[in-house]
């Protein structure tokens, strides 16, 4: 079939399945320009409106337009200019977003680094984007110090959770956030500075939607990370494609973030939803589930995020029916180590009023977003599916299947290699041209690396990448595939399959399984249930184990596992 009238059928028949009331394109309330003047909006219809809750101290939209205007300034006065790559290396803060959104403002590249990188990626990646400037956590600076001869830095900006913890929280505060200030030396103390800054919003330059915006920089489990290059108009469409969709408009909507910012997920979900939308942000600096629960009850949040894990330890904490969870709608969830299953939906249903549903398939290189599961939860469609559903694609996003080696055009049904098209894909990897085209080819279509299906009903099943597919006997089996089926196992807490070699079968699944506590399986018995569960090829050899080696964005280190094996 010829590819647009392959394209043109899969829209036909997405369109019998599409949730009612779902917009079927993108959705852009104060029109097609940057976040910038969408924050500039709220602050002038909403100024009192609170942007941002941050353990009792609280940023109104007001607020966060004049600390980001300062915060531009003081960056044009420091000699930065458009097109300048700035890095940010600190946890989830309201400085975060005072710093992002003056970035963006003065036409520099929020360019950021996960607050747990050591010294040598710390260095790799400040010398990679070419960064001027820093702004860090005060508690991180060290770590700056350590490296800044060997890279172009020239200014360093720090600042301190401490001094925007009020002397009561209301809600408990981790000790990042309690750690004294630090002496100040040999940089710029943000807060203080930009409270001395004039703003002068008449200075700054007149964004274009096609301006580049970030380098996000790929998490991978192995090899060097690279910058994927985002505009401001990728941030905007990943707003417009999946808020509609997948929350729906409410000003008066309270969500919960606690996803590290720095990870595009993280950066989506507490930098550019809530400004797009115009609602108010419940932020946390890290994941702790007393803390959620004591910021659900006394904020009375209406929508959050978790991952299933985070989930899984609220339904099972000692403390959790002290609180009250009435106040929320909408919780979405990201399926890692944990699966989502069944069971996991009726608790969380239970304790909450509300249902637990898979967030979307995505990636740093397509602005992650790209697909939606809300809607579909009808006497649990979704999870009833085969293994690894991930729904429909948001408005204005393509996928097709194609084989791995030829390219070709696959027919619905078959197992290939997903590709997809979307306004917010990644213009190129910073400054690695012969990656970008190997990436992005035939007409703008990113190839992903990873196995997937499209239905004949229209639906995208995601299996896992091309590299992790095993070959049992010459059959593919997907880790991931296995990983989701091992998760409805009721004594089964977290699992992560890879391969072993085998003289005869070519490989044999091995799965690296955490159980609950308490359990009283065994390796044999899960071994026996999966017999029971899947086609024989696919049953896994079995190893308990209590902890399982994690990126700092919650995906498995399998090349570490391989380590294991022997």
């Amino acid at each position: 079939m010829h590819e647009q009238d392959y394209l043109d059928t899969l829209k036909a028949i997405q369109a019998k399945v599409w949730p009612a009331g779902k917009p079927t394109t993108p959705v852009y309330p104060q029109g097609e320009r940057p976040l910038t003047e969408y924050l500039a909006h709220w602050a002038h219809t909403a100024p009192e409106r609170v942007a941002v809750h941050f353990y009792g101290h609280q940023l109104t939209y007001a607020e966060l337009d004049d600390l980001s205007n300062r915060c531009a300034a003081l960056l044009q006065a420091q000699g930065i200019k458009p097109g300048d790559r700035v890095a940010v290396f600190m946890p989830n803060c309201p400085q975060l977003h005072i710093a992002f959104y003056g970035l963006l403002k003065m036409g520099a590249i929020h360019a950021p680094v996960s607050p747990m990188a050591k010294g040598m990626e710390l260095s790799y990646q400040l010398n990679d984007c070419g960064a001027r400037a820093i702004i860090c956590f005060d508690q991180l600076l060290p770590v700056v110090q350590e490296v800044r001869e060997q890279t172009a830095l020239e200014q360093v900006f720090t600042t301190s959770l401490s001094e925007l913890c009020p002397a009561q929280p209301p809600i408990p505060v981790p000790d990042l956030l309690q750690a004294p200030k630090l002496p100040i030396t040999n940089s710029i103390d943000l807060m203080p500075a930009l409270a001395a800054t004039t703003p002068a919003p008449q200075n700054l330059p007149k964004l274009k939607l096609d301006d580049t915006a970030a380098l996000n920089y790929t998490g991978g489990t192995t090899g060097l990370p690279k910058g994927c290059i985002h505009t401001h108009g990728d941030m905007l469409y990943t707003c417009a494609s999946f808020v509609p969709v997948a929350m729906g408009f409410d000003e008066e909507r309270i969500g919960l973030n606690f996803m590290p910012e720095f990870w595009i997920a993280g950066e989506n979900s507490g930098l550019l939803f809530p400004v797009f939308a115009g609602t108010t942000l419940v932020l946390l600096a890290r994941w702790d589930a007393l803390t959620f629960m004591s910021a659900v009850q006394h904020y009375r949040v209406t929508q959050t995020g978790l991952l299933v894990d985070s989930a899984s330890e609220v339904l099972d904490h000692p403390q959790v029916r002290e609180f009250d969870f009435s106040s929320l709608e909408t919780t979405s969830c990201v399926s890692f180590i944990k699966k989502l299953t069944p069971e996991y939906r009726r608790r969380w249903r239970e304790l909450t009023g509300c249902t637990l549903f898979e967030t979307s398939f995505g990636m740093t290189e397509t602005h992650t977003c790209d697909t939606f599961t809300a809607g579909l939860q009808d006497d649990d469609f979704d999870l009833k599916s085969e293994p690894t559903f991930v729904g429909l694609p948001v408005p204005g996003t393509e996928f097709k299947v194609c084989d791995f080696d030829t390219g070709e055009l696959l027919p619905l049904g078959s197992e290939g290699e997903l590709c997809l098209r979307s306004p917010s894909l990644l213009k190129g990897y910073w400054n690695k041209p012969e990656a970008s085209a190997e990436a992005l080819r035939d007409g703008g279509w990113l190839h992903t690396g990873d196995s997937g299906v499209i239905t004949e009903q229209g639906f995208i099943r995601y299996l896992g990448r091309r590299k992790e597919m095993l070959k049992v006997n010459g059959m593919s089996v997907f880790p991931s595939e296995l990983e989701a089926m091992l998760g409805q196992h009721p004594d089964i807490l977290a699992s992560a399959v890879i391969g072993k070699p085998d003289p005869k079968r070519g490989q044999t699944p091995l799965a690296f399984i955490i159980t609950k506590p308490g359990s009283q399986a065994s390796a044999e018995s899960l071994r026996d249930w999966c017999k029971q569960a899947m086609a024989i090829y696919k049953v896994p050899e079995i190893r308990l184990v209590d902890t399982l080696p994690m990126t700092a964005t919650g995906k498995v280190k399998k090349q570490e596992l391989q380590d294991w094996i022997n």
